[in-house]
């Protein structure tokens, strides 16, 4: 079934609403206008972004955001000669419009469409895959040090925002990026913002960078006049900027952390002033060596609503363009969402145990750990975009008696992925990983899928891997992890979105065992997590044809029921296992690892779940169709199973 065609459909901007932004279909069509035009051009992106997303949801307000820097970059550098490499792709659809995206742009996070973030197969203007934080500065030194080698004088810019900065990888770029020669120029747009409000200390720092605009300011007049008295070169740059520092000390008292890092420093500067803007990247562009640009911008700029509530408005879904009201097209209650499930549950289980605390690394309100945040705030860590640091944060606090669940998107999860077997694992230690958004996420694509968790944490010694199919499991198993029967770490992984919940209370559940859901003759159907509705769903249809089907719901990844399989492996019947999680080494591979192990050689087994690719966007029951794990899929592998062993035995 896979890849997916594009969606080659174009609905070219009206002319009459965007009158500039339609002739636009490239960044050397915005280099013609003469500067007076370009803030007319960015009234057209902000219109054209409020009447698109509003009925075809993505990300709002870092995008309204960053609409003047997108405007002055494309219009100061020559892309895609030059390099832009953004950070987070949250920033980015203001990009897509100025470079020939603006009448795919309906296509945006549909299947076969755009994908919501920078994606080099898409365009020549997305230099680098951009769907995580924090990994600009070093993608973009890496690209400014590739044309230093060659001998190309290309400027490489890197675009860092929405709270990027403070990630791990961000600060390894910045200590590198003066140790070699280099033309990298870094923007820090400084919202203030992530999703959810910034915490730490480098926050702290930035703002009060901001706060010492006048004397920033007074610099940047010292640098501008050097530079027209030809006293600022190559030659000299060293001594310059020595004088600098010295200034700064003598004045302050204190250091700019990147200019201790040998980066020249600009700024702050009003991300919205393009004018100035243009001005300042003509001034810094033929600079050799690395600097920083530190703009500082609203997320949600030009529209009220955002501006009021960016954290809201980060991807706010369908919504009335005139009024600000979000449309949630819901008529009768919701079921409730897997992550307020765990929230809800998580604060219930900290009421009787203090040792129990929360952690995650900038997603208080898309993981729900906000609910034990409001209750227990001094048992709750929001980290900042620092997914290591989260885990083995978490690892110190299990070494002195506390009982920490991490609460951390599958996709994001993937970058600690060593401080959890080192700093966690090999000490045995009772952290337990709540794992948001596993399994094929939807519309914001390839990099935040959650499909690979499944088989990166089952490999790994003494980790207990369990999947809930619904929010009674999910709550059984969060009171089963803080028994004090458990032992080494665990991970719960469940979807984004709603949970089957019939309202039972929860139950200490034994570790390792499934449940049966159903009882049949002919094929046994193993599956994992919430994918066991859909499948439950197959084994009617199937019984319908005359197929009687052994349903079990595995619960656990690791360690396996033992009882349910040797079961299955002794009545001979043909199994099929399904899962939301790659079929390269998880619950499909597991089985048949287990079953080679005791010499059960002959049995059939199908395998259903994430094919070894990657998958683009789309909505997650498209996705499931196209990677054959909806319920037609697995009613066609139950009969084809059963009707193949037929076949055999006659």
């Amino acid at each position: 079934m896979l890849p997916v065609p594009p969606d080659d459909t174009r609905r070219e901007p009206d002319a009459k609403l965007y009158p500039l932004l339609s002739a636009i279909n490239s960044p050397d069509d915005l280099r013609r206008l003469p500067v007076e035009k370009l803030t007319d051009v960015c009234t057209d992106i902000r219109h054209f972004l409020i009447d698109s997303l509003s009925s075809n949801p993505g990300h709002f307000a870092s995008s309204m955001g960053a609409v003047e820097l997108t405007v002055a970059l494309h219009y100061v550098f020559n892309t895609p000669y030059d390099r832009i490499v953004w950070d987070v792709g949250h920033q980015a659809y203001g990009h897509k419009l100025l470079t020939g995206r603006a009448a795919r742009f309906h296509t945006n996070r549909k299947l076969g469409g755009l994908s919501g973030f920078p994606n080099p197969d898409e365009s020549e203007y997305d230099t680098f895959t951009a769907g995580h934080a924090s990994n600009s500065i070093s993608a973009a030194l890496g690209m400014a040090t590739a044309a230093a080698i060659k001998g190309e004088r290309r400027n490489v810019v890197a675009v860092i925002g929405d709270a990027s900065i403070g990630g791990g990888l961000a600060f390894e770029g910045l200590n590198n990026a003066a140790n070699s020669a280099n033309n990298l120029l870094i923007v820090l747009n400084d919202n203030d913002m992530s999703i959810d409000r910034n915490t730490g200390s480098l926050n702290s720092y930035l703002a009060h960078l901001t706060a010492s605009k006048g004397y920033n300011s007074f610099r940047y007049r010292l640098y501008r006049l050097l530079r027209k008295l030809h006293l600022f070169n190559d030659r000299n740059k060293g001594r310059v900027i020595r004088l600098n520092n010295s200034l700064k000390s003598f004045f302050t008292k204190e250091q700019n952390i990147f200019e201790g890092l040998n980066i020249r420093y600009f700024g702050p500067f009003d991300g919205h002033d393009l004018p100035r803007l243009i001005r300042v990247l003509n001034d810094i562009k033929d600079i050799t060596g690395p600097r920083i640009l530190h703009l500082c911008t609203t997320k949600g700029k030009g529209y009220a609503p955002a501006e009021a509530d960016p954290s809201v408005w980060h991807a706010p879904g369908r919504f009335n363009p005139q009024t600000g009201k979000r449309i949630t097209g819901e008529t009768t209650p919701a079921k409730p969402k897997f992550q307020d499930v765990f929230g809800s549950e998580l604060v219930e289980l900290a009421r009787t145990n203090p040792r129990i605390c929360g952690i995650t690394a900038a997603m208080p309100s898309g993981t729900s750990i906000s609910m034990l945040q409001k209750e227990f705030p001094q048992r709750t860590f929001d980290v900042g975009i620092s997914e290591g640091h989260a885990v083995t944060f978490a690892g110190g606090l299990a070494k002195d008696g506390m009982l920490p669940y991490v609460a951390i998107y599958s996709a994001f999860l993937q970058r600690a992925y060593d401080n959890i077997i080192h700093d966690v694992a090999v000490q045995s230690l009772p952290v337990t990983f709540c794992i948001d958004r596993a399994g094929l996420v939807g519309e914001d694509g390839v990099t935040h899928h959650g499909v690979l968790d499944l088989a990166y944490l089952r490999v790994i010694p003494g980790m207990t891997v369990a999947s809930p199919a619904d929010a009674d499991t999910l709550r059984s198993l969060l009171l089963t992890s803080q028994s004090d029967s458990r032992r080494g770490p665990w991970a719960i992984r469940y979807p984004r979105g709603t949970a089957h919940d019939s309202g039972t209370a929860a139950s200490e559940l034994p570790v390792g065992r499934g449940r049966r859901l159903s009882e049949g003759a002919d094929v046994t159907l193993l599956t994992i997590g919430p994918v066991a509705y859909e499948a439950a769903e197959a084994v009617r249809e199937a019984a319908a044809q005359g197929i009687s089907t052994t349903h079990c719901d595995m619960i656990f990844l690791k360690p396996l029921d033992d009882t349910i399989l040797t079961e299955a492996a002794q009545s001979g019947r043909p199994i099929v296992t399904v899962e939301d999680g790659t079929t390269d080494g998880g619950l499909g591979s597991a089985v048949l690892e287990w079953l080679a192990a005791r010499g059960y050689n002959n049995i059939p087994v199908t395998r259903l779940g994430i094919p070894d690719r990657f998958i683009p966007q789309g909505t997650p029951a498209q996705l499931h169709t196209l990677c054959g794990i909806d319920t037609p899929a697995i009613t066609r592998a139950i009969t084809d199973a059963a009707r193949n062993a037929k076949t055999a035995n006659k």
